[in-house]
C-alpha cells in the first residue's frame, strides 16, 4: 500500500495543489463579495455560506442561491468561479485518468491487491515460482489436492494463463521477479501458513537464486528447486536444507526400475499420482541392445539406467562434444545412422533430442527398420502433444509430469518418499501384493496419501497415552469409522515410524506410542475422520471401548459420579 500512496501523492500532488487553490480562491472571493438582502441592507456571506455554495456549484449540483439572492458583483464572481473550478477540475480528473492508466500505478495496485490476497491466506500453501509447462501442472495437482498456490512469475505472458485457470482453493499470482527478496517476502514465505516454496523457472541460475533466498528468509521452510546441472545442485546442496530435483535424473532411476523392477515401478507411480486420477499400466522394459538417439543431458541420464542395468547401447548426436569416442557422430532422422547404431538388432530405442517433430520422424524411421521396438519419447513442448502421440510410444518423458509427482511426493508427504525408497529394496511379490491391498480397499484410482502423527498435545492422544492408557490404543482404532467403530475407514496404513524404526505395511494390532507417525493411503475424507478422533476425548475412548461418551453436561456430570456412588454402596 506504500508504494500507491507515494505514487498518487507523486502524480497527483500538483493537480491537488491547483484543485484547492482555486477553490480557496472562489471561496474567500465570495466572502468579499458585496450583497444586499431583500430589504436592501448590505450583507456578506460567511465562509461557510461561500464554502457549501462552492461544492454544490463545482459539481454541478445547483441548489439556488441561499441564504438571499446574490447582488451582480456575487454573480460576476460566481460566474468566474465556475470557470475555474471547471478548468481546475478537468485539469485533476485529466491526471487522475493518466495515473490509472500508468504501468507503475498498476503494477503498484496489483502488488497491493496480491499481498492482501496472500495475507488472507490462513490455510496451508505452496509458493510456486515459475508458471511455464511445470508450474501450471503443479499448480493444478496441488489445487486437486487441496492446497491453496501463491504464483510468481516474471514473463507476463506465461501469467496470462493463470488468469483462465479455475481453482478451487485460494489462488494468488504475482508477475514479478521471485529472485527479489521483496518479492519472496510479498509472496508469503515469513508466513505460518506457508508450507514450502518450489522454483521451477527454466533456468538454473534462477532457480538457485530463489531457493537460496528462501532459505534466508526463512531457515525453516521446505524449498525444493529443480536444477539440470551438475555445479547448481553441488551449490544447493551445500547450502543445505532444499531439495533438488533433476528430473532427467528422475526419469533415469524410474527407466531403471523399468528394466529392473516394474511393479514396484508402478506403485510407486500409483502413490505419488494425483488422486482421482486413473492407476498408471505396468512398464516392462525389455533386455538387450538399446539405441539412444540424441546424446545430451537427457540421453546420458537414460544411458547411465542402461549401464547400470548392464545393457549395451549406442548413442547418436550431431555434437562432437556430447558424442565422445563411444557414441556415433550424425543424425539419427537418418537410416544409415541408425543402421550404425545396431537399430536392426536393437530392442529399445530412446528417441531424447530437444526438437519434437525430429522424435517422432526418428522413431518412425526406426519403426520401418525394426518393426517391434520398445520406443522411449521426450516431450519437449506442450503444444506439440499431438507429436509426442503419433508415435504410440511405450513410453513418455514430460518434464513437467515427473516434476509434478516428485513435488507432490516431497514437500505434500515426506513420509510417503521415505515409503516409495524402502519400496525400492523390496521385490515384484511384495509391490504386486500391497497394490492388491490398496485396490481392494481404495478401488481402482489413485489414492490420497497423508501422514498422521500420535501427538500428546491433541486431547484425543493425551487421554490414551497418558490420562486412561487402557485400553491401549492401536492401529485399528484409527481404521474405525469414530461416529460408528462397526464400520472400517477405506484405509491403508503403508509405514509406521515408532521409536525409530520404519516397519512397512504395519500390522492393525500394533499398540502406538506417543510420537508415532503412520502413512496412510485411501479414500478422501478419512484423513478428517482420524484427526476427529485423535483430537477428541470422547472418540477415542469410543474407538478403544466401544462405549459411546456422554455429550451433554448432565450426562458426563453424572459419568463422573457413577464410580463414586458405586464406590459407596460397596
Amino acid at each position: 500500500m506504500t508504494d500507491v500512496l507515494v505514487l498518487i501523492l507523486r502524480r497527483l500532488r500538483a493537480p491537488i495543489i491547483t484543485l484547492i487553490s482555486v477553490y480557496a480562491i472562489a471561496i474567500f472571493g465570495l466572502v468579499l463579495m458585496p450583497g444586499t438582502d431583500p430589504d436592501g441592507n448590505p450583507w456578506r456571506l460567511s465562509v461557510f455560506d461561500a464554502f457549501y455554495i462552492m461544492s454544490y456549484t463545482a459539481t454541478t449540483i445547483g441548489f439556488g442561491e441561499v441564504p438571499h439572492p446574490f447582488s451582480y458583483a456575487q454573480r460576476l464572481w460566481m460566474t468566474v468561479s465556475i470557470y475555474l473550478t471547471v478548468i481546475g477540475w478537468a485539469y485533476t480528473l485529466g491526471a487522475i485518468f493518466a495515473l490509472a492508466r500508468h504501468p507503475a500505478f498498476r503494477v503498484a495496485l496489483g502488488r497491493y491487491r496480491f499481498e492482501a490476497r496472500v495475507r488472507r491466506m490462513t490455510d496451508p500453501f505452496f509458493v510456486v515460482c515459475g508458471y511455464g509447462q511445470s508450474g501450471r501442472r503443479l499448480v493444478s495437482a496441488l489445487d486437486e489436492i487441496g492446497f491453496a498456490t501463491v504464483v510468481v512469475e516474471s514473463d507476463p505472458d506465461r501469467a496470462r494463463a493463470h488468469l483462465v485457470l479455475d481453482t478451487q482453493q485460494p489462488s494468488a499470482l504475482l508477475i514479478a521477479d521471485a529472485r527479489a527478496p521483496d518479492v519472496l517476502e510479498a509472496a508469503g514465505v515469513r508466513m505460518r501458513s506457508c508450507a514450502g516454496l518450489v522454483a521451477l523457472t527454466s533456468g538454473d541460475e534462477v532457480n538457485q537464486s530463489i531457493a537460496i533466498g528462501a532459505r534466508v528468509l526463512a531457515d525453516n521452510l521446505p524449498v525444493l528447486a529443480r536444477v539440470k546441472s551438475p555445479g547448481a545442485r553441488e551449490t544447493l546442496e551445500s547450502v543445505g536444507g532444499v531439495l533438488v530435483v533433476n528430473p532427467f535424473e528422475t526419469f533415469a532411476v524410474n527407466f531403471g526400475m523399468a528394466l529392473a523392477q516394474p511393479d514396484v515401478l508402478r506403485l510407486e507411480d500409483w502413490l505419488s499420482g494425483v488422486p482421482g486420477t486413473k492407476p498408471p499400466r505396468r512398464i516392462e522394459a525389455p533386455r538387450g541392445h538399446w539405441v539412444v538417439a540424441g546424446y545430451g543431458r537427457f540421453g546420458h541420464c537414460a544411458a547411465s539406467a542402461l549401464e547400470q542395468a548392464g545393457l549395451p547401447f549406442k548413442a547418436i548426436d550431431v555434437d562432437p562434444a556430447q558424442c565422445g569416442e563411444e557414441g556415433i557422430l550424425g543424425s539419427a532422422l537418418a537410416e544409415q545412422v541408425l543402421r550404425q547404431a545396431g537399430i536392426e538388432q536393437a530392442v529399445g530405442l530412446i528417441a531424447g533430442t530437444d526438437s519434437d517433430a525430429n522424435n517422432l520422424a526418428i522413431v518412425n524411421n526406426a519403426r520401418r527398420l525394426r518393426r517391434r521396438l520398445f520406443v522411449v519419447i521426450r516431450q519437449n513442448q506442450v503444444g506439440n502433444r499431438a507429436l509426442i502421440e503419433a508415435a504410440r510410444a511405450d513410453v513418455e518423458f514430460v518434464q513437467a509430469v515427473v516434476m509434478t509427482h516428485e513435488v507432490v511426493q516431497l514437500l505434500t508427504t515426506p513420509l510417503l518418499n521415505r515409503f516409495l525408497m524402502r519400496a525400492r529394496r523390496q521385490n515384484a511379490v511384495w509391490a504386486v501384493g500391497v497394490a492388491g491391498r490398496i485396490r481392494d480397499t481404495v478401488g481402482d484410482a489413485v489414492p490420497h496419501t497423508w501422514a498422521l502423527d500420535c501427538d500428546q498435545v491433541l486431547l484425543g492422544a493425551r487421554r490414551a497415552f497418558v490420562e486412561r492408557p487402557e485400553p491401549p490404543l492401536t492401529l485399528a482404532h484409527l481404521l474405525m469409522d469414530p461416529d460408528d467403530r462397526r464400520r472400517s475407514l477405506k484405509a491403508v496404513p503403508l509405514l509406521l515410524l515408532s521409536g525409530g524404526r520404519d516397519v512397512l505395511l504395519p500390522d492393525e494390532h500394533t499398540v502406538l506410542r506417543p510420537g508415532d507417525r503412520i502413512l496412510f493411503a485411501g479414500e478422501a475424507g478419512v484423513e478428517g475422520l482420524q484427526r476427529h478422533a485423535l483430537g477428541d476425548d470422547g472418540a477415542i475412548d469410543y474407538l478403544r471401548t466401544g462405549r459411546e461418551p456422554p455429550r451433554t453436561w448432565l450426562g458426563r456430570l453424572l459419568a463422573a459420579k457413577g464410580p463414586a456412588v458405586a464406590g459407596g454402596a460397596s
